[in-house]
């Protein structure tokens, strides 16, 4: 067992890697393309980025497996919302795999007739569903946290009133940027959510331009895969920075 972890620990620092190549590239090339005396160097930064994704299709297999062991550990949990968002998250994560698989058993030849618009589409889907049950769960984690510290408040002050200015004070407790205040209090203590929150906020970048949702461009999307591809680097490297199941 310890070697088969180890195995897909393996696989995802490698696609951690080449994906961070891919998406340099991707931004690199957005942001001299317009300039005449690079385009030699634009062709060079966009072959080395079909590489990189090329390259990409060796770990499918290990992260699909992985997702799937994931899965099985996250429906244990005891937490109900938790356990549902990670084990859909996981499940929707390998099928996005499946459908990339797909994709790449037709790129080789192996099946011509293979439907590339339908099955990039669910590729696409399945990943922003699953981007979207992470994000879910990270806010479930914050307002947890945030309830937390509204009771730890609540008890040290049984009101925000005192006798010279209370209705200022009650508006300084309760307003957005008192809210904002404490999100930015609690992310700061809580290096492994604020990690998680801003690798799946990038993430959406690529599924919302693809599937029409939110259209950017590649420089954009470009940036948010380099800094998400960072921070899964950092917490493979750093366990104790990933956010616990």
């Amino acid at each position: 067992m310890e070697g088969f972890v180890g195995f897909t620990n393996r696989c995802q620092g490698r696609d951690q890697l080449f994906r961070a190549t891919q998406y340099t590239c991707m931004l690199l090339s957005y942001l001299i393309k317009n300039k005449a005396d690079k385009k030699k160097l634009v062709m060079k930064l966009k072959q080395l980025e079909s590489s990189m994704s090329s390259g990409r299709k060796m770990f499918r297999l290990g992260n699909m497996v992985h997702a799937l062991v994931a899965a099985r550990k996250t429906a244990e949990l005891p937490d109900v919302v938790p356990r549902f968002c990670l084990t859909a998250s996981n499940l929707t994560r390998a099928l996005y795999f499946v459908c990339d698989a797909v994709l790449w058993v037709r790129s080789v030849g192996l099946q011509p007739d293979i439907d590339k618009p339908k099955w990039s589409n669910w590729a696409t889907k399945c990943y922003y569903y699953s981007v979207l049950l992470n994000l879910a769960r990270d806010w479930y984690e914050i307002s947890q946290r945030l309830e937390q510290a509204a009771q730890e408040e609540k008890a040290k002050e049984n009101s925000c009133w005192d006798k010279h200015n209370g209705e200022l004070n009650c508006v300084k407790c309760g307003g957005s940027r008192g809210f904002l205040l404490l999100l930015f209090q609690i992310l700061k203590r809580n290096p492994p959510l604020l990690l998680d929150l801003v690798k799946n906020l990038c993430d959406l970048s690529g599924p919302l331009d693809t599937l029409g949702i939110y259209k950017t461009n590649p420089g954009v999307i470009g940036f948010c895969g380099v800094l998400s591809s960072l921070v899964g680097i950092l917490t493979l490297a750093s366990p104790h920075l990933k956010l616990k199941q």
